[in-house]
Parts: C-alpha cells; structure tokens; sequence
C-alpha cells in the first residue's frame, strides 16, 4: 500500500526542465547580438576594452564575416562548418555564438565549438 501511494507523489514532483537562460554580465544573449559594438565593448574588462579601443585589423572582421556566412547557409538542425584559423588570440563576440571554429595548436587544427558562457574569453 505504501509503494502505491508513493508513485503518485513521484509524477507530482517531475516537472519540466527550465533552461537556463544565458546571461553576460547580467544581459541576456539575444539582447547582446542587438548591441552595436561600442556598447558591448563597455561590457568587457580593460584589457579588452584597451584591444578595441585601438581598433581591430580588418583579419579578424573578416574571420567573424565567415563565421556568420556559414551560420546563415544552414538547414534547420544542422551544425555548421568548421572554419579553420590561426588566431588564437582573437576575442569571442556574440557573434560567434554556435559557431564551430578550428584553432591551429602549432601541429593541428582543433574544433572548439563556441557556447554562449565563452563571450569575453579568446579562442
């Protein structure tokens, strides 16, 4: 009789799962990628700032291009392509975010694929 009574409590207690909503610096992300980058840049820390503030070559604008090409060419569900490069010390934007990037170690290419917690962090 026990075990009986206690399988409905257990139905009771499962409830949805909430997804956690992804946040930086307390913003969430789809607020993030309406942004303009003067303000974004505001967000991250001096060193950063300090990195934007004197401008980034047009290689690393270019490289971001690339990324959101390969975003827009995808069917639903799909993951996107890899796009390979050398620039390790490239800075992550919202932009990037659900991209697949293959940073070159020195030997090989290894394929980070770029999630919402690492905006601020380089690749």
């Amino acid at each position: 009789m026990t075990e009986a009574s206690k399988e409905p409590e257990r139905t009771e207690q499962k409830k949805k799962k909430t997804f956690r909503v992804t946040t930086f610096r307390g913003i969430e992300l789809d607020k993030l990628l309406e942004m303009k980058m003067e303000e974004l840049v505001k967000l991250f820390r001096s060193r950063h700032r300090r990195r934007f503030s004197r401008g980034l070559p047009p290689k690393y604008s270019r490289f971001i291009n690339k990324l959101k090409k390969a975003k827009k060419e995808l069917q639903p569900g799909e993951k996107p392509k890899v796009i390979k490069t050398h620039y390790r010390n490239c800075i992550i934007v919202p932009d990037m975010v659900q991209s697949i990037v293959g940073v070159y170690n020195g030997k090989k290419f290894t394929d980070v694929e770029i999630k919402p917690e690492m905006i601020g962090h380089y690749l």
